[in-house]
């Protein structure tokens, strides 16, 4: 029996799709990189990585637009 018999009629997924995945990875990375940047005091790699924040929206933003959101048309679920 697969898990997807168990959700609810209604639920939506909770972000489980690749739009949701690299978003959340890009800014992640971002967020690590920044910390470190931040704690060697190199002023330009902290905004650096928040532009690089910045990218991980846009790209969920994006790839939820091109169909690999959740529930997208290009989406395996």
């Amino acid at each position: 029996m697969s898990d997807k018999a168990n959700l609810p009629v209604g639920d939506p997924g909770h972000g489980d799709s690749v739009a949701s995945w690299a978003a959340v990875i890009t800014i992640m990375v971002a967020f690590t990189v920044g910390t470190l940047a931040f704690w060697f005091e190199q002023p330009s790699l902290v905004w650096a990585s928040a532009a690089l924040a910045v990218v991980g929206v846009i790209l969920g933003i994006a790839l939820k637009r091109a169909g690999y959101g959740v529930n997208g048309s290009k989406s395996k679920h």
